[in-house]
C-alpha cells in the first residue's frame, strides 16, 4: 500500500466515527467552564483570600487550565486510535493490507497531528472563555502580553503533541480498557498529586518537572499546578526547550517499545 493510501485509510478510520468530535466538544465545554470559574475566582477574590497577581499572571493561570485539566482529551483520542483496532480485531486486516507494520504506526502518528490541532483549537477556545471574565470583573485579561500570546499558540502545539503521545502509548498498551483507565488515573490523580506533593519538598520539585504534564507546562509557560506550589512564576518548571525535549523523549521511548513489542506480535 502506498504511503498516501495508508494515510487516507487511517484518516477514514478516525473521521468516520463520532469519537474525535464528541471529545473535542466535551473538551471545549469542560475547559470553558473551568476557565470561567477560575477567572471569576481571581476577579472576585480579595487581598485576604488570594495573592495579589498581575493581570498577565492571572491570565496565564487561567490558560494553564488547558494543561492541567485538558491534556487528558488528546491523550485519550491518540490512545484510542490504536486500541480501538485491538479491541475490534481489525489489526489483522490492516496488516494484511500493509505488511510493513512500522508504516502503520507511522501513519497513525501522522493522523494524530491534524486531530491534535483540532483538539488544541477547541481547548484553547475553551480556556479563552475565561478571558472576558477577567476583562469585565477583574483587572484585565492582558491579551496583548507576549507571554499570554505565547501560551495561546503553544497550547495548540502541546495539545497536538499529547495526541501523538497518545498513539505512542496505545502502541504499548493495546488493551483499550487498561489504556483508558490508566490515562484517566494518571492524568487526573497520579501526576497532579505527585506534582503537588513533590513541590512541597525541598529539592524534589525538580524531579516533578520531568513528569509529562510538567514538561508540557514548561513549553507553554502557563502552569496552574506549578502556581499552587511555587507561585505564578513556577520555578519548578524546566525551560521551554527542555520541556519539549522531555516530551520528545517520552514519545521516542513509547514508540520504540510499541514498535518492538506490540507491532511485532504474530496475532493482535
Amino acid at each position: 500500500m502506498s504511503p498516501v493510501a495508508l494515510l487516507r485509510t487511517e484518516w477514514r478510520k478516525l473521521v468516520t466515527t463520532r469519537l474525535w468530535w464528541v471529545l473535542a466538544l466535551v473538551m471545549l465545554v469542560y475547559l470553558g467552564f473551568t476557565a470561567v470559574v477560575l477567572a471569576a475566582s481571581f476577579a472576585l477574590a480579595t487581598a485576604e483570600t488570594a495573592p495579589d497577581l498581575a493581570p498577565a499572571d492571572q491570565t496565564l493561570l487561567v490558560l494553564g487550565s488547558l494543561g492541567t485539566a485538558g491534556y487528558v482529551f488528546p491523550l485519550l483520542v491518540g490512545t484510542l486510535l490504536v486500541t480501538s483496532e485491538a479491541r475490534h480485531g481489525t489489526f489483522t486486516a490492516t496488516f494484511l493490507a500493509e505488511p510493513r507494520r512500522w508504516r502503520v504506526l507511522v501513519a497513525k502518528l501522522a493522523v494524530a497531528v491534524p486531530v491534535g490541532l483540532v483538539l488544541g483549537v477547541a481547548g484553547t477556545l475553551g480556556v479563552s472563555l475565561g478571558l472576558p471574565v477577567l476583562a469585565v470583573l477583574g483587572d484585565g485579561a492582558a491579551v496583548g502580553d507576549p507571554a499570554v500570546v505565547r501560551a495561546l499558540v503553544l497550547g495548540v502545539v502541546v495539545t497536538t503533541l499529547w495526541c501523538v503521545l497518545g498513539v505512542a502509548l496505545g502502541s504499548v498498551v493495546t488493551n483499550q480498557v487498561a489504556a483508558v483507565v490508566g490515562v484517566l488515573v494518571f492524568t487526573q490523580f497520579v501526576e497532579p498529586v505527585a506534582r503537588i506533593a513533590l513541590g512541597t519538598v525541598d529539592g524534589a520539585a525538580r524531579v516533578a518537572s520531568f513528569l509529562p504534564g510538567a514538561a508540557a507546562d514548561a513549553v507553554t509557560g502557563a502552569s496552574l499546578l506549578g502556581a499552587m506550589t511555587a507561585g505564578s512564576g513556577g520555578p519548578d518548571l524546566l525551560p521551554g526547550w527542555a520541556g519539549a525535549l522531555v516530551l520528545l523523549a517520552y514519545g521516542v521511548v513509547l514508540v520504540t517499545v510499541g514498535a518492538r513489542t506490540t507491532f511485532r506480535r504474530d496475532v493482535l
